[in-house]
């Protein structure tokens, strides 16, 4: 049985999820069970994985659920302005399609360049553009966090550890930013950020440097610069948005649920709760697209066909009740979700190491510098940006006490 010619495909769109993902999961488990039909846009048939299990069972065998994307048995029906290109593309030169042991060379490559950033200096640039960005708003008294803090802090740092000046950091900003955006400026962000990486890993190769680019240039496996600069792009988009989101998601929650109240008053003991709840129950990264099966096979009670592409649902996953009995949320240490994927292409735990100290430090610097932080808008005006796939706030309009600009002189 395919996707399309299942019983009531679910027409997987950004408006489906954009309300109340929770009880959107929840019927398709129930009138589907662990492996969901849907259509995509353009009609195209895919099969969406929502069970704990299931989930585990794909990512752990990247043989039979490869990364591939050339085993799509749909090329054929999709046309060059298929809007979800960008995120299922052909014959990408980057790790996201790279199979075999040279996905793992490349992963080690990624992993030892990662691996190097000095915690401190992580830490330290995380702080610096974070002041920096309240500064920009601390004396008018209201802001919108997310659009003006939190979808502007990751990449600032992020493009200092690849090897990037300060001076650059502005534009890779709007650029990226763009490009996540998906509008009418998307290609020329794309074409930005494509350009700077190839004069970055270009510079790089003449004049070595200590940063992240410079190391994976150094690796001895041979890959080319074409794929360096590859894998950058792919390490700058992936560990942007989603640690943006990371921040807004986790105000949110801080903002709207009074379990966490006591934090906005000075305290820190409540954040690393409030963000690992978010990775629990409101994860950025909602499904991820694809894998696709190498043989015809069963999963979760459906037929596979060869070539069929299989959408990771990992926010469905996070909440399936086979693994969350109780229904309770999960603030406390437990770390077994899947918002950072499992197996051999799961996130580098280095990048997430560095995604939480982004995003830790981001929120500490709002609770410090703005202490009396509230919504200015009833929390039931808030909405989410229209995406089956990154969850995160179109805005969060905030009020506090006005202050002066620290000016980079942070005691």
């Amino acid at each position: 049985m395919s996707p399309a010619s299942a019983p009531h495909p679910v027409h997987f769109s950004g408006p489906l999820l954009q309300d109340d993902p929770a009880g959107v999961y929840r019927r398709m488990r129930r009138d589907h069970g662990s492996v969901v039909p849907v259509i995509l846009d353009g009609d195209v048939p895919a099969w969406l994985v929502l069970g704990y299990r299931e989930l585990h069972q794909i990512t752990g065998d990247p043989v039979l659920f490869s990364r591939d994307s050339d085993l799509w048995n749909q090329w054929e029906n999709i046309p060059d302005d298929w809007p979800l290109l960008p995120m299922i593309g052909r014959k990408q030169p980057s790790i996201l399609y790279t199979v075999g042991e040279r996905h793992r060379e490349r992963a080690g490559m990624l992993v030892h360049a990662l691996e190097a950033v000095d915690p401190f200096e992580l830490r330290g640039y995380a702080e610096r553009f974070a002041d920096e960005l309240i500064d920009g708003i601390c004396p008018r008294g209201t802001a919108d966090i997310v659009n003006e803090f939190a979808m502007l802090l990751p990449v600032r740092v992020l493009t200092r550890l690849y090897g990037f000046s300060d001076e650059q950091g502005p534009a890779l900003v709007t650029a990226l930013n763009d490009m996540i955006d998906g509008r009418e400026r998307a290609l020329a962000g794309q074409t930005h950020l494509f350009t700077s990486m190839t004069d970055l890993v270009a510079a790089r190769r003449k004049e070595p440097a200590d940063d992240v680019a410079s190391r994976m240039l150094a690796d001895t496996s041979g890959f080319t610069d074409e794929e360096v600069v590859q894998d950058l792009m792919v390490m700058m988009a992936a560990g942007h948005q989603p640690t943006a989101d990371w921040i807004g998601n986790s105000l949110h929650l801080m903002l709207t649920d009074k379990r966490f109240a006591a934090s906005l008053f000075g305290g820190r003991n409540s954040v690393a709760e409030a963000m690992n709840e978010v990775l629990w129950e409101d994860t950025p990264t909602q499904n991820v697209a694809g894998r696709w099966a190498s043989r015809d096979t069963q999963l979760g009670g459906r037929r596979i066909r060869a070539g069929d592409m299989v959408l990771l649902g990992l926010q469905g996953a996070n909440s399936d009740p086979q693994v969350r009995t109780d229904g309770s949320a999960l603030t406390g240490g437990n770390s077994a979700h899947f918002s950072f994927g499992h197996g051999e292409h799961r996130c580098p735990f280095p990048a997430q190491e560095i995604s939480e100290v982004i995003a830790r430090t981001g929120i500490e610097v709002v609770l410090d510098r703005l202490p009396d932080i509230d919504l200015a808008v009833p929390a039931a005006s808030l909405s989410r940006r229209p995406s089956p796939w990154l969850r995160g706030m179109s805005s969060l309009p905030v009020t506090f006490t006005p202050t002066s600009a620290l000016g980079g002189s942070r005691t």
